[in-house]
């Protein structure tokens, strides 16, 4: 399957902004999805997965209470959902995908696209 990740941009801290990821080539609705982010100079980190169904979501405790996992299976897209950003959540912020859980948030998904960039200025 591939992704292709959009909506990232430059905000203000305490602001909003929802990230999209489109996937083709793959049935979605087998995949396990998620995002993962890597700032400057640092590895690339889980920030959120959701189930098949949607039915579950699973975040880092660093966005835990601030980001939303959801999924339109009709639409072939997971969406981000960020709220309260801090200047520490800048990075670039990749969709990820695998048949599999565990790759999803562990980091190293079979499937990752192109990312897009977040900006938190403080």
């Amino acid at each position: 399957v591939q992704l292709q990740a959009s909506g990232g941009g430059l905000v203000q801290a305490g602001g909003s902004l929802r990230l999209s990821c489109a996937a083709s080539g793959g049935t979605f609705r087998r995949h396990y999805m998620g995002w993962l982010r890597q700032a400057p100079g640092k590895e690339r980190e889980f920030v959120a997965a959701i189930t098949v169904t949607g039915s579950s979501t699973y975040y880092a405790d660093s966005v835990k209470g601030r980001f939303t996992i959801s999924r339109d299976n009709a639409k072939n897209t997971v969406y981000l959902q960020m709220n309260s950003l801090k200047p520490e959540d800048t990075a670039v912020y990749y969709c990820a995908a695998d048949v599999r859980f565990r790759p999803v948030v562990s980091g190293s998904p079979g499937n990752w696209g192109l990312g897009t960039l977040v900006t938190v200025s403080s």
